[in-house]
């Protein structure tokens, strides 16, 4: 299997000023084509240090990508340290000065000096234009039989550019597939899961790995075969064992849980609304993110405040002065209430205390109360997360509530 490394370059990624998502979209898309990334590093924009580490990455690896730093500016150096390594001389694309030229007269602006850099490349090189932007990628393949390759930073250029124009040149490189599926579950810990998973964490390949997110953990399990077809008969058993071990805290494979409650709704030909309280919105957020979501998503209530809670709820003020608005009476209430004045089938709601302080309450940041109903049914939980931390417990109460909601429909 070839080896390939990965260098993401930019000195804002250091800083944490931007979240670095390509490598996370590189190593999924290489992994399909059985490339393994063997080592991903971030360098900031120093030509020293960047020339060290990837002639580093070449002696040990057979592909290098590099990402970002293919800008008009001075500090855009990657190009140029890539080149100077590999002893190319730089020249001018004609086709990509014209591509620079375009793009500036659609727009109606004048073409600076230092744009035109872009039209500049690594000679021998192949071209990796650039639908989405004005940085050029390129593919270069070495004297070694290795190869290295250049590609924009921000991943709406990156992504289109991989699939496109990259992925076809590195196929030759794969070594047959690896396939990757993960068994989500809710309401099981890490630690428990990986217990009852048991020995088969102790399988090569298919591997069985364990993670967690915020409010679930899943199991990735990967398999390396010839092609996808025999990789995916490796992992179909193990997936088969995995969900009779965990059992009905397995809530899908590979889909998210907003994805799973809206294919229930849309398989039943039903409709939710919901009730935020704590959440403040961030369970309908996990909702309309998906495409589609309108199908059976009607609505989200957002009721902070105990009056919104009785105006657009209809939640008993005397529930209120007697349980607080973070109590299990008030959830159940507050589901009710979403379901009668939205008109839809299920409502889901939630209320609790995010953090960091208790908020003038007596009650544990962290402690958060849902219900949920169908009309026929009412059913409740309560968590207790033991945090402050505001962002942790918000999510966790999005993903509960979709989980109490997926409860309902199964």
């Amino acid at each position: 299997m070839k080896l390939c490394e990965i260098i993401n370059v930019g000195t804002e990624l250091l800083l944490g000023e931007i979240l670095n998502r390509d490598a996370q979209i590189l190593c999924e898309k290489l992994a399909a084509l059985g490339i393994s990334v063997r080592r991903a590093m971030t360098v900031g924009d120093n030509p020293g240090r960047l020339k060290e580490d990837f002639l580093l990455a070449l002696g040990r690896s057979d592909i290098v990508i590099l990402t970002g730093g293919l800008g008009p500016t001075a500090d855009d150096l990657t190009k140029e340290v890539v080149a100077e390594a590999l002893g190319l001389p730089l020249a001018e694309d004609a086709a990509q000065k014209e591509r620079i030229e375009a793009f500036f007269r659609r727009r109606g602006y004048p073409c600076s000096k230092s744009n035109m850099k872009q039209a500049l490349v690594p000679e021998g090189c192949t071209v990796l234009y650039n639908d989405n932007g004005t940085a050029p990628g390129c593919f270069i393949q070495t004297g070694e039989g290795k190869a290295v390759a250049l590609l924009p930073g921000p991943p709406r250029e990156l992504l289109p550019m991989l699939e496109q124009s990259l992925l076809p040149l590195l196929r030759p490189y794969g070594s047959g597939v690896i396939v990757s599926h993960y068994v989500r579950t809710v309401r099981l810990g890490e630690s428990r899961m990986a217990e009852l998973a048991g020995e088969l964490l102790d399988m090569e390949n298919p591997t069985v790995a364990p993670y967690a997110k915020e409010g679930e953990a899943y199991l990735r399990v990967s398999a390396h075969g010839a092609d996808r077809e025999a990789a995916e008969a490796l992992c179909d058993p193990v997936i088969k064992k995995l969900k009779k071990m965990l059992g009905i805290s397995v809530y899908s494979v590979d889909k998210e849980l907003g994805e799973v409650v809206l294919d229930l709704l849309t398989a039943q030909g039903k409709t939710l609304a919901l009730a935020e309280s704590c959440t403040g919105g961030g369970v309908a957020a996990r909702l309309t993110d998906l495409p589609g979501a309108s199908k059976a998503f009607l609505c989200s209530f957002v009721t902070y405040s105990n009056e919104a809670k009785t105006a657009m709820l209809g939640v008993k003020p005397s529930v209120l002065s007697r349980f607080g608005a973070v109590s299990a009476e008030c959830a159940r209430q507050m589901a009710v209430g979403a379901r009668k004045r939205s008109g839809a089938d299920v409502a889901v709601a939630v209320t609790g205390i995010a953090g960091p302080s208790a908020e003038g309450t007596d009650k544990p940041a962290g402690l958060i109360y849902f219900g949920a109903t169908d009309g026929a049914r009412i059913i409740g939980e309560k968590l207790e997360t033991g945090r402050c931390d505001r962002g942790y417990n918000r999510a966790i109460a999005a993903k509960i509530a979709l989980a109490l909601a997926r409860d309902l429909l199964l």
